[in-house]
This record gives C-alpha cells, structure tokens and sequence, in this order.
C-alpha cells in the first residue's frame, strides 16, 4: 500500500515536470513568434505628383519597436536605380528624412518614375529582417518650368506709387509679382493674370520688379518688370511731445504700463511696438480682398477737408528740447469739422471694425484686388465686417482715438498692405492712365466711371512737371 502511494507520487512529480517543460516551449516559442511578428519599420509620405530639377519630399520613418538602423532611397527609372539617400546607425524610433531629389544629379530625365523607401529597424528577431521597401510612390519628372509673357504694365511707377501688371502664365501653379522682397498676388482675369502693386516709399533704383510662377514640380520661372521710376520726395516735421498729451494718451494706449515707468517711456514702446503692431495687421488684411475690383471711378476725398499731413512724412520726435524718435507717418491727416461724417472713398466691403492700436476706431474697406482703404481716430463707428457699402455712404465720424491730437481723420490707401500716397486716387485721369490704359491694352474690362482709357498715350508719356509737383506733396 505504501509502494502504491510513493508511486503514485512520483507519476504526478513526472507529471509536473512534463507539464512545466511544456509550459517553458510554448512560452519561449510564442515568445519568440511575437518578437519575429513586430511589424518592421513603416513610412510617412507627403510625395506631390511631381518633381523638377531640385524637389524636397517629406519623409518620416518609424519603428514599431527599437530603433530605425537603416533607411535607403531609390529613384527608379526607365529600368534603372539610383540612390538618393543613405543613413545609417541608431537614428532614433522616429526619424524625419531630409529627402531632396537632384534630378540631373541622378541622371534623371522627364516622365514617369517611382520612389522606393527601403528600411530596417533594430529590433532584435530570430529570423534577421533583410532590408524592405516599406512605401513606393510614383510620380513624374517635370523638367520643363513656366512660361511668362507680360501683356501689358504701367509704365511710369513712383515710390509710394501703384501700378498694373497683366501677364499670362502656362504651367504653373501659382504666380505672383514682387517689388524687391515683398509679394503682391496676382488675380485671375480670362486667361490673363492681374495684379496691383506698390513702390514703397522708400523704394530705391534698382530694385527689382519681377513676376515669378512656380508649377507643381517647383519648377520656377521669372521675368522682370520694366517700369521708368520717376522721382518722389516727402517731406520732414518736428513734432513737440508735451506732458499734458502724455499724460491723456499713454494710459489709454498702455493700461498694461507700470505706474513706476516714466510716461515717456511708455510713449516710446507706443510709437514704436504698437504702431509696428499696427503695420503688421495692414498687411494682414490683405488676406482678405476680393478677386475682382470692387470700385468705379475716383475715390472721394471727405467734403470741406484739408490735408494737414503728408503721406511718407518723416517725423522727429522732441521732448524736452531732445530727439527721442523718429517714425514714419503713412496716409493723409484730414481736418475738418467735429465728429465729422467719414464717407466710403469708394465701393466695397468691410473688412475690420474696430480698434486698431495706434490708429484708434478704425475701419478698413476692400475695394478688391488688394487694393484697401483705412479711416482712423473715429469717435463712432456705423458698420460692421461684411457690410457693402457704396461710394460716399458714412462710415462713421472723426475723432480723436489712438494716438491723435485733435480730432481729425486718418485715411489711408493700401496695396496688398502697403501704404501708398492717397491723392492719386482722386484723380479720375491718373486712375485712367495707370489702371485703365494697361487694362485696355490687354484687352480686359476697364475700370468704370473714369471715361474713355488714353490708350498707349496716357502710359507712355510721363507725367507733366506740375502734375509730378502737385504729387509730391
């Protein structure tokens, strides 16, 4: 009995141990079956349809577990490989490719082709990975950039002056024309392309007016602007800063200011940060104009107002009989009455209500095509964004908001969010010769209600002595 029970024992110890054995295989082989299943390394691919000469391609590579050890790519062709990229090492479990394909560098020539990714993490497995491609993506080989041909332009531009370009683009994406750095957006006309730009006014000869397009490859072609500069000068003031305007504007402009700083401290970060402020939100609004031209005919000027300061004025500014500033004052200082009506200078949409550092009330009007109207310092405001409004319709009333003395009007012109010289918006001739004439020549709808385009004659003559002297005012 007893040699029944030891041996009943033992079958269960045998029994046990068989079982543990079992236990420790399949253990080890489904763990060896989950290391040998991890997903190797994946790719992340923006790739665009095509490439030209020098493309950047977006590329991130990753690993499921580890880290990514290897990553190859391979431009294929016409039967034919050739690497564009190779890196090796620990590179992380995420790692962004710097992919730029060099297209005569890789002997590539226009047509179709694929881009292969190959990679491998460092994971370890029981059955080494061999290196993959993990994404293959075709596309073509666009060689070829645009084509541009300039159909007409104004001919005689001056800095703080507006001009018209009308070009035609084949096989490109996009297009714009630039003044030296700055950017103006071009608008879709038939099979033509317009746009409105502005000299600064500090623009300098020599500054390049070109047209630029850039197709889908990236492919980029541009073509330059000629254009005769006449010359424009603006005129200096010396402005007093009193502690009674200082007392009244700083607090109102900088209730963030701590009482311990001096107020002309204050005065300074208000001339300086918030009129940068100011600019940077001109040129923001830009964004938001029509593709077609809004308005007809000359702009209004405000009924009984005078000009009290110049567009471009440089200002010095003196306090306690020293130089502290210097700033620049864009648009036209209009005097007139008290809470004086503030009419629309032309038709089109409101784009900003509101207080705008320091200009105060302000609104701002899109008359399309980039090209905007600004009215500052005003004590009510009598429309809201979106609202159209008409020629002469009252936008509000004068006022002494923001950093004014007195109450008066602020208004401006903007191209694009450059400031331009208001007063030749006046003229109904100037905006024939400017606007109408390359917009005739090109064979387009002209701008209404300034009569008949000179033709060739307004756009190739320049400007008579007392018209360029009547300008630079």
């Amino acid at each position: 009995m007893i040699a029944a029970v030891r041996s009943r024992s033992r079958t269960k110890s045998w029994m046990f141990v068989v079982l543990l054995l079992v236990l420790a295989v399949v253990g080890s082989v489904s763990y060896l079956g989950w290391r040998q299943s991890v997903p190797g390394v994946r790719a992340v691919v923006r790739a665009p349809r095509a490439i030209g000469h020098k493309s950047t391609i977006p590329l991130t590579v990753e690993a499921t577990r580890g880290q990514v050890a290897h990553v190859e790519i391979r431009v294929l062709q016409g039967g034919k490989s050739a690497i564009a990229l190779t890196q090796d090492g620990k590179l992380g479990s995420r790692v962004d490719v710097p992919l730029t394909i060099d297209s005569a560098a890789l002997g590539l020539r226009e047509g179709a082709a694929t881009v292969e990714v190959w990679g491998r993490d460092d994971f370890w497995r029981p059955l080494r990975q061999r290196d993959r491609v993990v994404a293959s993506i075709p596309l073509t080989v666009d060689l070829t950039p645009p084509r541009i041909e300039i159909v007409a332009s104004t001919q005689y531009l001056a800095p703080g002056g507006v001009g018209v370009v009308v070009f035609r683009v084949a096989d490109a994406a996009r297009a714009e024309v630039s003044v030296g750095s700055v950017p103006f957006p071009s608008f879709g006309a038939g099979q033509d392309r317009v746009a409105l730009i502005a000299l600064p006014y500090n623009y300098t000869t020599g500054t390049p007016i070109k047209i630029s397009a850039q197709d889908e490859a990236g492919n980029v072609a541009s073509r330059g602007v000629a254009a005769e500069i006449l010359p424009r000068r603006f005129r200096n003031d010396r402005i007093e800063i009193r502690d009674a305007f200082l007392q009244l504007k700083v607090p109102e402009l900088l209730p963030q200011r701590a009482p311990s700083q001096p107020l002309i401290d204050g005065f300074l970060v208000i001339n300086r940060d918030l009129r940068r402020q100011a600019e940077e939100a001109k040129r923001g609004f830009a964004a938001k104009t029509a593709d077609k031209p809004l308005w007809e005919g000359a702009f209004v000027q405000p009924r009984n107002t005078k000009v009290f300061s110049n567009f471009a004025e440089t200002r010095t500014y003196v306090y306690g009989g020293r130089e502290i500033d210097t700033q620049v004052h864009f648009g036209f200082d209009l005097a007139s009455t008290k809470h004086a009506p503030v009419p629309a200078a032309n038709k089109g949409t409101v784009v900003f209500v509101g207080p705008l550092t320091i200009y105060g009330n302000t609104v701002v009007v899109d008359h399309g095509w980039g090209l905007m109207t600004l009215y500052a310092h005003l004590s009510t405001i009598g429309v809201k964004v979106g609202d159209a409004v008409e020629k002469g319709q009252e936008l509000g009333r004068s006022g002494d908001t923001g950093f004014a003395v007195g109450d008066h009007l602020h208004y401006e012109v903007l191209v694009n969010g450059i400031s331009v010289t208001p007063d030749e918006f006046w003229d109904a001739k100037w905006i024939r010769a400017r606007f109408n004439g390359p917009l005739k020549a090109a064979g387009l709808a002209v701008i209404a209600g300034v009569g008949e385009a000179g033709g060739g004659d307004d756009t190739t003559k320049a400007p008579t002595r007392a018209r360029r002297a009547r300008r630079a005012r």
